[in-house]
């Protein structure tokens, strides 16, 4: 009986783990309720140096923290479903082929994009090419997002300008960056004393 507990108790767990949190708003409250993902996004800024708020404002805007994220399909003649528009998925809706570059570069061989601290942790390497590449500041979300998603030639080449879109999406991810800053000051004390297993 203890055993089937524990089971029940494990394939919980493990659903909870998957679920977005209940306040995607409040980074605050996205730690407390996961403190795994402060764990990992710690270790993130710890190997990349990017801050904790702006990687969280970015995969937020990219898949709203759903695990299992897919882009839109395309429709053949309008209605005939035709494949995606795209290889993204995951947290990060990272592409096969970056995904591919990031665990050889990475060594994170085992890496999976629905897994959440492999998502942040890669979310913290591509900006740290980015800052390499293009010299965009790792602080600096509307950047670091233009260059997340038109990729390190596009931004040099500046495709962005022919998407406005593009830019007023980028001006949200960087004031949730700052919002998120600002939120995380406020308790990055309690939640560091806080922080450990099963808290």
């Amino acid at each position: 009986m203890h055993r089937v507990w524990m089971l029940v108790l494990l394939g919980m767990m493990a659903g909870c783990s998957t679920k977005p949190p209940a306040n995607p708003y409040n980074l605050c409250e996205i730690f407390r309720e996961k403190p795994d993902w402060h764990e990992a996004a710690l270790d993130m800024q710890k190997r990349w140096g990017a801050p904790v708020q702006v990687p969280m404002a970015m995969m937020y805007q990219e898949s709203s923290f759903k695990h299992d994220a897919i882009p839109p399909r395309y429709y053949f003649l309008g209605f005939i479903p035709w494949g995606r528009v795209s290889t993204a998925y995951g947290y990060a809706q990272a592409k096969t082929d970056t995904w591919a570059d990031y665990k050889r570069e990475a060594g994170r061989w085992g890496a999976d994009r629905d897994d959440f601290a492999d998502a942040i942790d890669f979310m913290g390497w591509y900006m740290s090419k980015t800052r390499k590449v293009n010299g965009v500041s790792l602080w600096d979300a509307y950047g670091q997002y233009l260059n997340y998603h038109e990729g390190w030639g596009g931004y040099r080449n500046r495709s962005y300008d022919a998407k406005p879109w593009l830019k007023t999406t980028s001006q949200k991810v960087q004031a949730r960056a700052s919002e998120y800053g600002a939120q995380y000051r406020s308790c990055e004390q309690e939640l560091s004393k806080s922080s450990g297993w099963f808290w």
